[in-house]
């Protein structure tokens, strides 16, 4: 039925039939079980491509015609289902529909016939429709409505918002500031959120900015502190709107709060652990649990990080970036990697995941694009002194 109504929906119809189709369809998907999305899906990779026929026509005429038949090839390069996804976003919440769409195709990818040329159109598409001129930045307060705020508490990914005290603690005092990008299409639903503190330095433990007992800050606040950032819709994993997030953030910060010098992170450190099970069993055995947290000393801890500047400099993925998904995130977006900090997330998550280990990224606004430039051309990362001196303490030279 699916892909009937999919069929029906680019047969032409009128308008106001389609608008009908489209909101049928997604109807129907959302009330269908996992094993009707994934055949459906997979119906899209297989029945939805290029005219076979066609395309090679287009490409001879290509071949001997040039750009005067570009648009002929262009035409007949594009798969029937991007017109599909397209014609779905005239339905009411199509948009989001979609989004949520692509979070199954992510999800359910290895049980999906040909489910990477459908990924690949349906993020064609949410890539344009979700551009950064699209979007717009509001700050969240507790004066926000209480459908956003809990949302905001749903959406936390990287420090657990506990209960609607511990959101009030972290949005209404002086010192805190929350901002998040929004899409007209879904102007109650953030697509990513960032919690700031506004401190007087540069913090390299996160719980006291998470303690209920914490004390305002005294003083003008010099720093601002990025503590927690999350994506908020799954479905849109490779849409590039974060950095804009944070450059937009600090610059709008800066113009406020012309005190500020300093624009940080306070950011986990998520794939240390697994990959130093791969390279160092011994060393991450021995870092399981938090038994080994009141005995830890020097020795440990110059073991530890050198490992740790192996991990942020030399593990690279495939495409020679670095390993881990924080680091590339910020790195790519201009930062410099500033500071490692011994024992910064003593939480269950944080030691499981890092062995407590929290790293500060500095955004110096004034270097951000060549930063940014000098990574994504040639892969160069930027480090701080403190950085380069705590390595070296632990016998690393960089």
């Amino acid at each position: 039925m699916l892909a009937t109504l999919a069929r029906d929906l680019l047969s032409g119809r009128g308008e106001a039939s389609g608008v009908a189709i489209a909101a049928d369809l997604l109807a129907l998907y959302r009330a269908a079980t996992k094993d009707e999305r994934i055949e459906f899906l997979g119906v899209l990779g297989e029945r939805f491509n290029p005219d076979q026929k066609a395309l090679e026509a287009a490409c001879r005429a290509y071949a001997e015609q040039g750009a005067a038949a570009l648009r002929g090839l262009s035409a007949a390069v594009e798969a029937p289902r991007q017109e599909l996804f397209r014609r779905l976003n005239l339905a009411p919440g199509g948009t989001a529909a979609l989004v949520a769409m692509r979070a199954d195709l992510l999800q359910w990818q290895d049980e999906i016939a040909a489910g990477d040329v459908v990924d690949a159109d349906l993020l064609h598409v949410l890539k344009s429709w979700f551009n950064r001129g699209f979007l717009t930045m509001r700050e969240i307060s507790w004066t926000s409505p209480a459908s956003l705020l809990e949302r905001l508490i749903a959406y936390e990914a990287v420090h657990h918002i506990r209960d609607w005290a511990d959101l009030r603690r972290r949005l209404d005092p002086a010192d805190r500031r929350c901002f998040g990008f929004f899409h007209p299409a879904m102007p109650d639903d953030p697509l990513i959120f960032v919690e700031v503190a506004l401190t007087r330095q540069v913090p390299r433990t996160i719980q006291p900015l998470l303690d209920a007992a914490k004390e305002p800050v005294r003083g003008r606040p010099d720093t601002a502190v990025f503590y927690s950032i999350s994506n908020c819709q799954p479905g849109l994993r490779g849409v590039p709107f974060g950095n804009f997030l944070i450059k937009q953030v600090a610059t709008d910060l800066k113009r406020d709060l012309p005190g500020l010098k300093r624009f940080v992170t306070l950011s986990p450190v998520p794939g240390f652990m697994r990959w130093l099970a791969k390279v160092d069993a011994d060393l991450a055995a021995e870092l399981a649990g938090s038994d080994w947290i009141a005995a830890s000393g020097d020795e440990l801890q110059a073991r530890v990080t050198r490992r740790a500047v192996a991990y942020f400099l030399d593990a690279k993925g495939a495409d020679g970036k670095p390993l881990d998904p924080v680091a590339r995130f910020h790195l790519g977006n201009g930062a410099r990697l500033e500071m490692l900090n011994w024992l910064g997330d003593v939480s269950p998550k944080g030691l499981r995941q890092s062995a407590g280990l929290m790293v500060n990224y500095l955004y110096d606004v004034r270097s951000i694009e060549e930063r940014h430039e000098a990574y994504a051309n040639e892969g160069r990362i930027a480090v701080g002194k403190p950085f380069r001196d705590m390595a070296h303490a632990a016998g690393v030279r960089i």
